[in-house]
């Protein structure tokens, strides 16, 4: 197997754009496959947690199961639990969903995947 060195080296004298693009096509590849390989499978049934990094401040931890993802699956449908729910209807930053005070259980559509964290198995 060639050093880091010598792929540096191979890479730096290729005579051309579409040659250093194919290789660079190759080592995104292999980004996205390492990457997906360290990240837990989101199915729908998982419990899980919205975390601190997503935009909207009301949506932060909030916990549910993780529902339907979107065509290419980085999104997913997230049903809150009766707590959640609960605490997103009250939340005073929340000027975006409106929950009736009869819902036990509100649906969020689209949750970036990245922003999931599992907690759980998958419901029986």
């Amino acid at each position: 197997m060639p050093t880091l060195a010598e792929i540096r080296a191979f890479i730096s004298e290729l005579p051309d754009v579409v040659s250093v693009a194919a290789v660079q096509e190759t080592a995104t590849a292999r980004l996205v496959q390492l990457d997906a390989d360290q990240r837990p499978v989101i199915i729908p049934g998982r419990t899980g947690r919205i975390d601190s990094t997503i935009s909207r401040a009301c949506l932060r931890l909030l916990t549910g199961t993780v529902q339907q993802p979107n065509r290419t699956g980085s999104r997913f449908d997230f049903l809150l639990d009766e707590a959640s729910t609960d605490r997103l209807r009250r939340d005073p930053s929340n000027t975006r969903y409106q929950i009736p005070e009869g819902e036990a259980r509100f649906l969020l559509a689209k949750i970036p995947a990245a922003c999931i964290e599992l907690t759980g198995p998958a419901d029986s």
